[in-house]
Order: C-alpha cells, then structure tokens, then sequence
C-alpha cells in the first residue's frame, strides 16, 4: 500500500532517541577534550613562564658570578687590595689621562724592610696578620682618589692621580710617618715595621712613554733607598744626587773610599737584618719568660750610658748594645715549667738553668760580625768575687761589657714582677745593688749605674 506522503514527512523529521543520545555524548566529548586542552594548554605555559623565570635568575647569577669571578682575577685574595695585573691596566689608563689633560701623576712603590724575619721569627700565620693590618693603615692614610696596589709579597704601590713631585713625596713621607707610628701584631707579639719608599712622578722625571717606565724608574730609587738603610722616602732627585756624586768622584782613592763606604753600608744592611731577624726570635722569650722584653730597651740605654760614663771605645759600646738585646736568647732552650716556677729552684733546675748563657752564645756564634759579643754574654752571669758561673771568673777576669750587662740585668729582675714574688720598689732595688757591690758586682759598675738612676 502506497505511503502517505505526510507521514513520510513526520518519519523523516524524526530522530530516534539512541541517535539523539549518541551525537549529544559527541558534543560532550568535544567539550570536555576541549575544556581539557585549555586547562592543559594553562598549565604548560605556567610551567613555561616558571622555566622563563628561572633562566632569568640563572642568568642574573651568573652575571653576578663572572662579575664577581672578574673582581676576584684583579683583587689580591689575602689583603683585599688590588693585584698587579689590575695596576698594569690602570697605571696605563692613569698615564694617558694624564698626558691627555695635562695633569701629574706619581707611582710610590714601597717594601717593608725585613719583612722576611717576620716571617721565619713568628711564622707566616702572623706575618699574614701583620700585611692585612699594614694594608688597613695604608687605606687610613691615602687620598680617597689614591689607588692602592699589592704589587706582590711584602711589595706595595700606590697611584697618586694630580700629584706632582712635590705632592707625591709629601704623600710617602706621610705614609711612612703613619707606618713607623704603628704597632703592628696581636696581644702577644707587637711589632714596629720600617719601609723602603720610592717616588716615581710624570711628568717631573722626563720621557715617560709608558707606565712600566715609572714603575722601572721607582723600583731603582727604591733600591737606593734600600742601599741607604731603609725607612726612608727617595725620589729622583735624590738618585740624581747619589749616582752623580758617586759619578763626580774621579781621584781613584776617592773612588776606593766610597766603594768601601758603599760595601760598609750593604754589610751594615745584611747585618741589620740578621740582628732584627735574631731579636725578632728573642721578643719569642716573652711566651715563656714574659718580662723578658719589657726592660729590654730600657736595659739596652742603661748599659750603653754606664759603657759612656766609664769611657769605653765605641765599638766596645756596640758590642754591649748587641749583647743586651741577646743576652737571654738561650732561655729558649730552658724548660718552661723552670722559667715560670713559683717557688725556689731544685738544685737539678737551677743547674739546667745554669746553660742558657752557653745556649745564648751557640745560637749567634755562627754570625762573624756578633763575635765580639760572645764574652758578654757568655760570662753575664760570673760575679766580681769568683762565685757565679759558667766558669767561675772574677774581678776583671770577666769581660768590662759582662759586668755591666750583669747589673742592669739584676736591676730589670729586681724590678720586674716574677712567678715567685712581685718586684720590688727602686728605692728597694737600688739598695740591693749597693748592698751587693764588690761581691756581686763590680763596685765601679755599680757606682756608675747608680749614679745614673740618681739622674
């Protein structure tokens, strides 16, 4: 039977229910996928800013870093200062600035004299300690536009922007004024310091082409400076005048005198050396005879005004002044439990206590030029009348300068508080040396000495 052609209509608008429920699940599907996707799509460019955000970081560290990498490559890691390679590339900057407008410029080098004893004497922990307080007194002392350099080991130099000649050594001089003022150490060793110091200034000290000719230019004056005893400030001047003397010297016995004059004061140096590196080593008494190096100055004006007030020659008095400084080094050598006891020694102790003199004069037998020093303080201990040691001398057969270190030695103990009892006044003191002249002492020591603590 024929369909009717409405109701062929109504089928075909029809959608049954299961198609209807599929195409909606589609759409779902669709949306979630979609909604999911988004959140998705959220996440990943979160993570993707994050990542953005570290890289940043990562590159602002490590900007940071090579900034701090290139400090580190131009900065002396020990003293904070900067290093030599910097010094090179700035005094050439400074130089063409210079020359550009100009201006002045001087380069002071400087050296800290015997600096080595320092470091054998107390070790290289305290040498360290005594550059880091050296570099903090420099940075007091300087312009605030003044550059300063460690130019390596005990070496330093300084840039002076606008100084001339005349300002440049003003600046040295103040320096090495505020360092010879200064102690330098911790609460055990305190230390003085002399320096060496060179002025090299443009355009004062003629063709300075580049920096290094300034730097050559102040390392030959510092050399002078060093030949002449050190603790000095020199500039070219002072070359000029010590080369062209030496060059105006045409009569060869004048010639021959200041060779002998010039050899004198390169022995005197190397000598000096050796008796601040040995002192240095005596200061070291200290941790086990502490009041060891308190009198010792004064003990050492003591004895070279007693050696004057009875006439003695000059190289007698030299001798005396080396001795006071090294008479007790061999305590060194002594048991500390003896040295600080508080109470009378045994028979045992005082007989090891009996060696130092010995032990004093094995350490600096070795140095020719502290020869005559041996007698004196070999014998510091031997009494006027044959009663003391090592050898048991008496009256003149013990040296003049031993029987004078003996007494000021007595008078430094008798005045200093001791592990078995506190010191006694002067007056007190004084009376003891009198009371012991002429079996002790000799009594024409004695009479010289105590005229001076009248004074």
């Amino acid at each position: 039977m024929p369909l009717d052609p409405a109701h062929g209509a109504g089928l075909a608008g029809h959608v049954p229910a299961k198609v209807k429920n599929k195409c909606e699940m589609t759409r779902m599907d669709s949306s979630t996928r979609l909604r999911t996707e988004v959140v998705q799509l959220r996440e990943s460019n979160a993570r993707l800013k994050k990542l953005i955000n570290k890289l940043k970081e990562s590159n602002r560290s490590t900007l940071h870093l090579n900034k701090k990498l290139s400090n580190l490559a131009l900065k002396d890691p020990h003293t904070g200062l900067y290093n030599r390679r910097h010094f090179k590339d700035t005094l050439e900057k400074e130089l063409a600035l210079a020359k550009r407008h100009a201006q002045a410029l001087s380069v002071i080098m400087m050296d800290i004299d015997y600096f080595k004893a320092v470091n054998d004497v107390y070790g290289h922990t305290f040498g360290d300690l005594v550059l880091k307080q050296f570099t903090k007194t420099l940075q007091k002392a300087v312009r605030r536009y003044d550059v300063l350099f460690r130019f390596g080991g005990e070496e330093f130099m300084m840039i002076a922007p606008r100084a001339d000649r005349p300002t440049g050594l003003i600046l040295a001089k103040r320096l090495l004024k505020t360092i010879n003022a200064h102690r330098f150490g911790n609460k055990t060793h305190a230390i003085n310091l002399k320096v060496s110091v060179g002025v090299a200034s443009y355009p004062e000290d003629g063709v300075v082409i580049r920096g290094l000719d300034l730097v050559t230019l102040a390392d030959r004056i510092l050399n002078k400076v060093k030949e002449y005893g050190g603790n000095k400030v020199f500039s070219s001047k002072d070359l000029e005048k010590l080369e062209g003397k030496a060059a105006s010297e045409s009569d060869a016995n004048k010639v021959i005198e200041l060779l002998k004059k010039k050899i004198y004061r390169l022995s005197q140096r190397a000598n000096q050396s050796l008796i601040e590196a040995i002192f240095a080593l005596a200061k070291t008494i200290g941790v086990k005879d502490w009041y060891s190096d308190v009198f010792t100055k004064r003990m050492m004006h003591y004895a070279i005004d007693i050696a004057k007030m009875l006439k003695l020659p000059n190289n007698e008095i030299e001798h005396i002044r080396k001795a006071v400084i090294l008479h007790d080094i061999g305590k060194v050598g002594i048991n500390e439990n003896i040295l600080l006891k508080n109470s009378k020694l045994t028979t045992g102790e005082f007989e090891a206590m009996k060696k130092h003199p010995q032990l004093s004069t094995d350490i600096i037998r070795p140095l020719y030029f502290l020869r005559g020093t041996v007698p004196l303080i070999l014998y510091h201990h031997e009494r006027w009348d044959g009663q003391g040691y090592p050898h048991r001398l008496k009256g003149k057969e013990i040296p003049i300068g031993a029987r004078i270190i003996a007494i000021v030695d007595a008078y430094r103990s008798l005045t200093s508080n001791r592990p078995y009892r506190k010191a006694y006044s002067k007056g007190t003191a004084i009376k003891i040396l009198k009371k012991e002249s002429g079996t002790k002492f000799d009594p024409q020591v004695t009479a010289a000495f105590l005229e001076i603590l009248g004074r």
